[in-house]
């Protein structure tokens, strides 16, 4: 039976699933929510990165990206900051909604899954 590695499992969610050399992030918020969307987005990239190199890839094996929004006129400003990360030619299959998010301080939640 082939192994799933669970990263930091809690009652409700792992920070990290990875299975098969496929690595499944949680939906990431920013830690700062009192930044603008520009701000909370550069917050979510950047802890996307970190929990994609603790697992031991990083954004140019990006396969997927559901992205939920506060408010769907953020998507513009969010996006400045999103194709600024993505690497040229390497943007993943990506969703993006607006969504009521667990707290209304926070503007974006992002969710990815990479490979190795």
């Amino acid at each position: 039976m082939s192994r799933i590695d669970r990263v930091n499992p809690g009652k409700i969610y792992s920070d990290a699933v990875e299975y098969h050399g496929f690595v499944f992030l949680r939906g990431v918020t920013a830690k700062d929510t009192s930044k603008d969307i520009k701000g909370q987005t550069r917050d979510v990239l950047d802890q996307i990165d970190a929990l994609l190199e603790e697992r031991g890839t990083d954004k140019t094996r990006l396969l997927s990206a559901q992205i939920w929004l506060s408010d769907i006129t953020l998507r513009d400003a969010m996006n400045e900051v999103w194709t600024a990360w993505v690497p040229p030619g390497m943007a993943p299959a990506r969703a993006c909604v607006e969504s009521k998010l667990a707290n209304p301080a926070m503007l974006v939640e992002i969710m990815v899954v990479a490979c190795k």
